[in-house]
């Protein structure tokens, strides 16, 4: 590693595909010469072999990862340049079909301690309102207006009241149906065993219903769960809201009360989230990461990971897939 050199400054860039990285590596070290970045050293995170980038079959994970390692002076342009590499990032990330991550290194090495995520679409793979909905033979119904609110067409509680007001009379023993037939995300065990192991806190904040987030707090271990109470009375759901909803606002609240009530600066927080209710949380979060995102949300989003599936996170927290659980 070079030394330090007055006013310089170091930056990573993280590279995650399912695949190869060496696709988009080349490039990643273009745009970065291009702002006048010189290269320092590459750091294989997953088997990624720095030397040819020859890669051997990984033996936790399925990804390969590299971090480019870089100093230079203050981009020109400051903080605007930053945000427009970032954008150049983002289209080589689609076109070559990997997750890329451009920070400071002061960014990289901040300390993450507590871990606040959306449960539908990130941490399971499905809206579980939209299932429930399929049920109910209102399935096209709800999801055109899922759809429209995640996309921020709608706000979300208007959003969440006509869904739910949908629902009505479904029996009560099908609501349950539905923890079986929407999977995990992929990684989403393999991630909370590792940030248990590695002491972090961990939360769900999510629009969606508590007894879904209840099976998720048990089996995943997590800390702290908030979410929509669905009304049923008699057997059947009523089609009212209960209580506060859980909105975007909600949500950037509970960061702020979580993380005080351990004792954990927001600027150590991370939030984890795929639609438009989850961008109030990550912009409060030290790290938002937009995760298999609308394109509103990853447009904003200082993080993205659209390829990897959760436990690719762990990359950009700079943990090798050889401490991963």
């Amino acid at each position: 590693m070079n030394e330090e050199r007055d006013g310089w400054y170091k930056w990573v860039v993280t590279v995650i595909a399912r695949a190869s990285v060496e696709r988009a590596l080349g490039r990643v070290i273009e745009i970065l010469k291009e702002q006048g970045l010189e290269l320092d050293y590459f750091r294989a995170l997953s088997h990624v072999m720095p030397d040819g980038f020859i890669e051997t079959p990984p033996e936790v994970g399925e990804y390969s990862c590299a971090e480019v390692w870089l100093y230079g002076f203050q981009l020109e342009g400051g903080r605007d340049r930053e945000a427009a590499m970032r954008e150049e990032y983002a289209e080589l990330a689609d076109e070559a079909g990997v997750d890329i991550a451009f920070r400071r290194e002061e960014e990289y090495e901040r300390e993450r301690r507590l871990f606040c995520f959306d449960m539908d679409s990130t941490l399971i793979q499905g809206e579980t309102i939209d299932e429930l909905a399929k049920m109910a033979g209102v399935g096209e119904q709800v999801a055109a207006v899922t759809a429209a609110a995640m996309r921020g067409e709608i706000e979300f509680q208007e959003s969440f009241r006509r869904r739910v007001g949908l629902l009505k009379g479904l029996p009560e023993a099908r609501v349950h149906e539905v923890v079986q037939r929407i999977p995990l995300m992929d990684g989403a065990e393999r991630l909370f065993r590792t940030l248990k192991a590695r002491g972090m806190k961990t939360a769900i904040f999510s629009g969606g219903f508590t007894f879904f987030a209840a099976v998720l707090k048990e089996r995943l271990g997590v800390d702290y769960v908030f979410a929509n109470e669905l009304d049923i009375r008699d057997g059947y759901v009523t089609g009212e809201v209960p209580g506060r909803i859980v909105d975007g606002a909600r949500k950037a609240e509970l960061i702020v009360e979580v993380a005080g009530l351990e004792g954990i600066p927001t600027e150590e927080v991370v939030a984890v989230g795929d639609g438009a209710n989850d961008l109030p949380m990550m912009r409060l979060a030290g790290m938002g990461v937009a995760f298999h995102a609308k394109p509103v949300v990853r447009a904003e989003a200082r993080f993205s990971v659209t390829h990897a599936g959760l436990d690719g996170l762990l990359y950009l927290l700079g943990v090798p897939d050889g401490e991963w659980v």
